[in-house]
């Protein structure tokens, strides 16, 4: 599987994100869902993600709503 990188700004400065193509696939789907640009969709899952890596945090979160999807 290759990685895509995404780069957002969060909080003030420019990072990048590289997930699999699966994960970004749910992560806009969940995004439009909510009514919120990917952008968004990102910020929040970073501003609740503690101390855990961001593709971590969104890996996850991509999880979560594949299995509230099932």
């Amino acid at each position: 599987m290759l990685l895509k990188k995404r780069s957002f700004s969060l909080a003030r400065h420019r990072t990048s994100v590289a997930l699999e193509e699966e994960f970004w696939t749910v992560l806009e789907a969940e995004a439009e869902k909510a009514g919120r640009s990917l952008t968004a969709y990102v910020t929040a899952v970073d501003a609740s993600r503690g101390a855990r890596p961001l593709a971590s945090a969104l890996r996850l979160a991509a999880l979560a709503a594949t299995r509230q999807g099932s």
